[in-house]
């Protein structure tokens, strides 16, 4: 299913990555942070929604990445670059990825910045919305978000732009061991 959701994303204009390990793509991620420019300044840093750093990296070497920050605030949000989080499912038939966003880190990690870097576990690709609807519990799942590509728009006459309701890029990264919610 990997390769049918990576087609579709990409078909949207996402851009789809595949690790075996943590560590892995612990190493991916800080090299495209690094060059893609992240920098302790507005409208250069990264703001992180997830421990997956933090718990592959380790705080020395963290250090050594100037404007990797781990405190979500909606100003921080709002000037940040580069926004990560992790996503509870991956859509195969629309390349769709899927997250309660019942906590507002996560919420404004994913839509503010610029750039969002989703992070989702191999084995939680779905077939489409009826697999995704047998696992969510409505009691739980308060606030639901469906990303399938950038944000993109386009006025009456046809004009597409990329990015005025959220990020203007995607890039899914999944990792084999991350381990998610079992479809």
């Amino acid at each position: 299913m990997y390769e049918r959701f990576k087609m579709r994303a990409e078909g949207v204009g996402a851009e789809v990555h595949r690790f075996a390990t943590k560590a892995e793509t612990a190493e991916f991620l800080l090299r495209f942070l690094e060059g893609e420019g992240v920098a302790d300044a507005a409208g250069c840093y990264a703001l992180c929604a997830d421990e997956f750093l933090r718990e592959v990296i380790g705080p020395a070497r963290l250090q050594a990445v100037p404007g990797l920050k781990f405190e979500v605030s909606r100003s921080l949000a709002s000037r940040a670059r580069f926004g990560i989080s992790r996503m509870t499912w991956a859509l195969a038939d629309t390349g769709s990825l899927v997250q309660d966003q019942s906590a507002v880190a996560q919420r404004l990690v994913s839509s503010l910045p610029t750039i969002h870097v989703a992070l989702v576990a191999s084995d939680c690709i779905l077939n489409g919305k009826r697999a995704l609807f047998e696992h969510i519990d409505p009691l739980k799942s308060r606030y639901l978000a469906f990303v399938t590509g950038p944000s993109r728009t386009a006025d009456i006459e046809r004009v597409l732009t990329i990015g005025v309701h959220g990020p203007e890029r995607l890039v899914i990264v999944f990792v084999d061991e991350l381990g998610g919610e079992k479809p």
